[in-house]
């Protein structure tokens, strides 16, 4: 720079957005790297969003008919376990993350989880017939 003389050294540092450049690397050299589920990119394994899905093999609408047609009772059907990673645009595409403000960057509690708890059998039109 113009403003820096040879006689007193200046450090010019950019703006940081974020504290940890969007990884979570940390002293690490070098991270491997996994596939996108969206896109396809190869992105670093710290970067990447990941989702953990815990989802019925089975939809919800086909449930009751393997309920009604297995032969075991109380059969409880697996479960299938996803490890998902999305690269930051596809997350920010598809809605995954969202865009935050920058005092709420700061913020690193995880957002609040809304659980669904199964409803009971007390009422509705199953419990008329």
């Amino acid at each position: 720079h113009e403003a820096c003389v040879a006689a007193k050294p200046c450090r010019v540092s950019m703006t940081v957005k974020r504290r940890a450049h969007g990884r979570n690397k940390k002293g690490r050299g070098h991270v491997n790297r996994v596939r996108c589920v969206s896109t396809g990119k190869a992105i670093p394994k710290d970067k990447a969003i990941k989702r953990f899905i815990v989802r019925n093999i089975v939809e919800a609408s086909a449930l009751r008919d393997i309920r009604e047609a297995s032969c075991i009772d109380n059969y409880v059907l697996p479960k299938i376990y996803i490890k998902q990673y999305y690269s930051v645009e596809a997350a920010i595409h598809q809605r995954v993350v969202r865009v935050r403000s920058r005092e709420n960057r700061r913020n690193r509690e995880p957002p609040q989880r809304n659980r669904q708890f199964p409803q009971r059998d007390g009422g509705g039109a199953a419990a008329s017939k």
